[in-house]
Order: structure tokens, then sequence, then C-alpha cells
């Protein structure tokens, strides 16, 4: 193997690592009053993410790439679309009721 692809691989698997911790740390100090604005900034994010996902499957070359770019398209969405219900089911609970007339 060549020592440029594995010090690649390693330098990405060390990002990753380091944005796996961060997110940890910044998400497990978020009080509870503040959930709903950070799923919105994170539909946000995820829609780039999305975004990234169709430009690495337009630019696949072999069939493994595709099914890659593929899965990242759909799960990308899928955690998009499902932000945008759960935060709007989040919002609903600080609406006012509307009291019944007799």
């Amino acid at each position: 193997m060549d020592t440029h692809i594995v010090l690649t691989v390693l330098i990405a698997v060390y990002i990753f690592m380091l944005a796996a911790f961060t997110g940890y740390e910044v998400i497990s100090r978020v009080p509870a009053i503040l959930h709903t604005p950070l799923m919105s900034g994170s539909n946000f994010v995820h829609g780039i993410v999305v975004v990234g996902a169709m430009y690495a499957l337009f630019n696949a070359a072999s069939w493994p790439e595709q099914v890659i770019g593929f899965l990242g398209v759909l799960l990308g969405a899928g955690n998009v679309g499902g932000g945008y219900v759960v935060t709007e089911r989040m919002l609903e609970m600080f609406k006012p009721s509307a009291k019944k007339q007799p």
C-alpha cells in the first residue's frame, strides 16, 4: 500500500475522531431549553451534508462509490426531513392551546 494513501486515511480518521469528540462535548452541555433552536441549526448543517453527498454521488466513478454516495444522500435527506418534523412538534408544545367554548 502506498504511504501517501495510508497517511491520508490516518489523517481522515484522526479528524473524524476529533469531530466526534468535540460534537459530543458540545451537545452534552446544551440545556433542555435550547434543544429546539439547536435542532433548527442542525437541520441547516444536514442540508449542507446532503449537498456534499450529492457532489460525491455525481463524481462517483465506480459502483461502490455510487452506492456510498446514494446512501449519503438518502440518509442525509431522511435526517433533514426527520429533524424538521421533530422541530415542528417541539414548537407545537409552546403554542397556547385553544380553549373549548361551551
